[in-house]
């Protein structure tokens, strides 16, 4: 029998905030594509995420209908799938920017690193909900969350796509601490991860990936190569000033000296065109968005699907946190989109997939088993 309380407990003001945030980015990426474009009809980028936004919305729906719980029993399923998408990249996928980060099926262009964010997810979430403890995990707790996550991070980082490896890393981690390690563990992993550093200065990353955090530490080092994208941002952002210059009115994105302006450094254009008022706007969004996100993990009965909740709304967190700080200088650039902002297929389904979950998780938040 169908319970009403699913009806009665729909989320409406966590759809809004989501549609929101979407017709910001949408008028966003409508001026970082038009300026400067010659064509009389609409860009096709835009009409592409467009596309993809009514795509993700239906898919966000269409998660909403199927209980949460299912997930649980399916992670293993979903997990296989995602990594049989990245191992898949090696034989069969498109080679671009120096890396094979795609694949094509169809007339579809998919990055299967964006959907192994939410399949780590589920796994992490169905592994800690069967081992949490008031005392904290030990290390014996942590062998499983570390290759279920490990294994992912190989293939993403190999392709090469560091962003999106140290995020999967990033939100593991936060995962793992909401559950909470015991304190020797913590201290542990804490001493083995900064004495690593070195070896994957000298090792583990590549020329390229050297010379972005060189950038980072210095951008005027080599201002029209690797510090190029940077300086740039910081000349769009900061001559937008307090209001802005004006919609389709910014120099810098209209002359094309903001490069990528469309996908990693989007928020410079909203930045020079609407200023600190239009960011500022933009953030409130977001900060209610987590605090939404946070509220409905903490008030979630089941503790899968609190888990869950709380690792979604981190993956949203952290790309927030590192495409700000990459536009504004303050990290180097990784190539991580902003959420519902960035142009990119792939990242707004992915996304729109963690907000179905968290509207699941929100309208049966009173299940307990």
């Amino acid at each position: 029998m169908f319970d009403r309380r699913l009806i009665e407990n729909f989320d409406w003001g966590f759809l809004v905030v989501i549609l929101s945030i979407c017709s910001v980015g949408l008028v966003i990426l409508y001026s970082a594509v038009t300026a400067g474009y010659d064509g009389t009809d609409l860009h096709p980028l835009f009409k592409k995420q467009g596309i993809w936004m009514a795509t993700g919305f239906c898919i966000m729906m269409g998660s909403v209908v199927i209980d949460f719980r299912e997930l649980d029993k399916l992670n293993l399923l979903i997990y296989a799938i995602c990594v049989g998408l990245l191992v898949a990249i090696y034989m069969f996928g498109q080679l671009g920017g120096g890396s094979r980060r795609w694949l094509v099926i169809g007339f579809i262009r998919m990055q299967p690193s964006e959907l192994m964010k939410i399949a780590l997810i589920v796994s992490l979430a169905s592994v800690y909900s069967d081992s949490v403890s008031m005392d904290g995990l030990g290390f014996r707790n942590l062998i499983k969350p570390a290759i279920l996550c490990l294994i992912p991070f190989g293939l993403i980082v190999n392709q090469p796509d560091l962003g999106t490896g140290l995020l999967l890393l990033l939100i593991a981690g936060s995962i793992t601490l909401f559950v909470k390690v015991e304190k020797k563990v913590f201290f542990t992993l804490a001493g083995v991860g900064l004495s690593i550093v070195p070896l994957v200065w000298f090792v583990g990353l590549k020329a390229y990936q050297k010379n972005r955090i060189l950038t980072f530490l210095d951008p005027e080092r080599d201002p029209l190569g690797a510090g190029y994208h940077i300086i740039q941002s910081k000349i769009a952002i900061g001559s937008g000033m307090l209001t802005g210059k004006g919609f389709l009115k910014g120099t810098q994105n209209a002359l094309s000296f903001l490069p990528e302006q469309h996908t990693d450094f989007i928020l410079s254009v909203l930045a020079e065109e609407w200023g600190l008022a239009g960011c500022g706007v933009l953030l409130i969004l977001y900060f209610i968005l987590l605090f939404w996100g946070l509220n409905i993990a903490y008030s979630c009965r089941n503790m899968f699907g609190s888990i869950l909740a709380f690792g979604i709304t981190t993956m949203i967190f952290w790309q927030i946190f590192i495409n700000i700080g990459m536009v504004m200088g303050l990290m180097p650039v990784v190539g991580v989109p902003l959420p519902l902002v960035s142009y990119g297929g792939s990242s707004v389904v992915t996304n729109m997939v963690g907000f179905g979950i968290l509207l699941n998780i929100s309208m049966r938040k009173f299940t307990t088993t």
